[in-house]
């Protein structure tokens, strides 16, 4: 078997290969060198990234807990602030509750002043006067109107209080979520290391988020919430306070006024009473006069009849003895007797006719007045009746405007829009 023939390769003289042996050596030097270098450079970029790292993360862990500690302040600030509104809400709301209560316990007083006008109304007769009871009744019903939209402006104007109230305390407890919601994060951000799995690459992730406000906005807001909640209540404790005072006024012109009218109509009713005991006693005596006129009248018609039959006994004597004959037809002491007889019996007849017309038209007046008396009587008593009842129906007044003393009406106060009447907020 035949070998075929190799093509005989370039040679090289010596010193060219002492030449590439040399390149090759130094060309080795220096990538070592620069490798050298490099990695140098990489492994102290290496500690001061380390180190940057390290320190942007600590200085980064220090800021979260120091906002930690910042929204925990606000948030406990917060929370307490929501925690005095409900307890003002609830003050407030009783206070209201008890003014409405007080309103209410005006209707029987008012019904009361304006049952006795309507019965007072009744009387007939001279008996139907404009007296003190009735001023002092008019007097009580104006003074209770007034008493009653009083109490109803201070009602509405509470009512209107609480839905401020109501509406910083939802503010609060919006801002209040939101802290907690922040505070849940940013301690999740915390405990987060570079081992956790819940780490990943997010895009963009140093972009500013809408609706972003600086911290200054932040703080201000929150003290914006605090102050005005804080100013709400000043003004709620105030308005208790008015309320309170304008009701114990408002009930000690109510009693100061019943008692006044209570006493002007015992007063008249005694008033009453003795004119009716006084006009039942002139009854009674003109009664008995009437009954010794008549008593006396049938004494002056009897001896007026006598009278009568004496002067009748004179007129025949004297028209007998004018039958006298001759000379003893005579005026004699007895024809003189006789004459002076009849004038004086025709005298007493005169003056008893005229004693008996006097005591007739005399008795006749007592009659009629007797009669007046009697209708006069009938209307007195009528009028003390219904002062009776006017002061029986004032019996009706016997719960106070302000009695705070007894247990309050169970109270529904508001609550928020979570349906809780207090803040009950779980802190995440």
């Amino acid at each position: 078997m035949s070998v075929l023939p190799v093509k005989p390769a370039l040679r090289h003289g010596v010193p060219a290969w002492t030449s590439n042996n040399q390149e090759l050596s130094s060309t080795a030097q220096h990538e070592r060198h620069v490798s050298h270098l490099i990695r140098q450079e990489g492994r102290a970029l290496r500690n001061e990234t380390t180190c940057q790292t390290n320190w942007d993360e600590t200085d980064t862990n220090q800021r979260l807990s120091d906002r930690i500690w910042d929204v925990t302040q606000w948030r406990d600030a917060l929370d307490l602030c929501a925690k005095k509104v409900d307890e003002e809400m609830d003050a407030l709301t009783l206070c209201k509750e008890q003014m409405e209560q007080a309103l209410a316990s005006t209707v029987v007083p008012l019904e009361v002043g304006t049952e006795c006008l309507t019965l007072r109304e009744g009387r007939t007769g001279y008996e139907l006067i404009l007296d003190p009871v009735d001023q002092e009744l008019k007097t009580e019903v104006a003074l209770i109107q007034r008493v009653q939209q009083t109490l109803q402006q201070l009602i509405d104007k509470a009512f209107e209080h609480l839905c401020v109230l109501q509406e910083n305390r939802q503010q609060l407890t919006a801002d209040l979520q939101n802290k907690m919601d922040a505070l849940d994060i940013d301690m999740t951000c915390l405990s987060l290391t570079r081992k956790s799995p819940q780490i990943s690459l997010k895009p963009n992730p140093i972009r500013i988020p809408s609706g972003s406000c600086t911290p200054q906005e932040w703080l201000q807001f929150s003290q914006y919430n605090v102050a005005r909640s804080g100013e709400a209540m000043h003004l709620s404790q105030q308005m208790r306070e008015e309320m309170k005072l304008t009701r114990a006024q408002l009930q000690n012109e109510l009693d100061k006024q019943r008692s006044a009218t209570e006493f002007a109509l015992r007063k008249r009713t005694h008033q009453e009473e003795q004119a009716r005991d006084e006009l039942e006693w002139q009854i009674r005596n003109t009664e008995n006069e009437m009954s010794d006129m008549e008593g006396d009248i049938k004494g002056l018609d009897a001896d007026l009849q006598a009278k009568t039959a004496s002067l009748k006994l004179a007129h025949t004597r004297l028209e007998n003895r004018t039958q006298r004959p001759g000379m003893d037809l005579c005026r004699d002491e007895v024809q003189h007797g006789l004459i002076y007889e009849v004038h004086q019996l025709e005298s007493t007849i005169v003056s008893l006719k005229q004693k008996l017309t006097e005591a007739q038209n005399s008795l006749q007046r007592c009659k009629l007045h007797h009669s007046r008396m009697l209708q006069d009587l009938s209307r007195k008593q009528q009028a003390l009746s219904l002062e009776q009842r006017s002061l029986n129906t004032r019996t009706r007044l016997l719960t106070p405007l302000q009695n705070t003393d007894r247990p309050p009406v169970p109270l529904v106060p508001l609550t928020n829009s979570s349906g809780r009447s207090h803040l009950q907020l779980l802190a995440q």
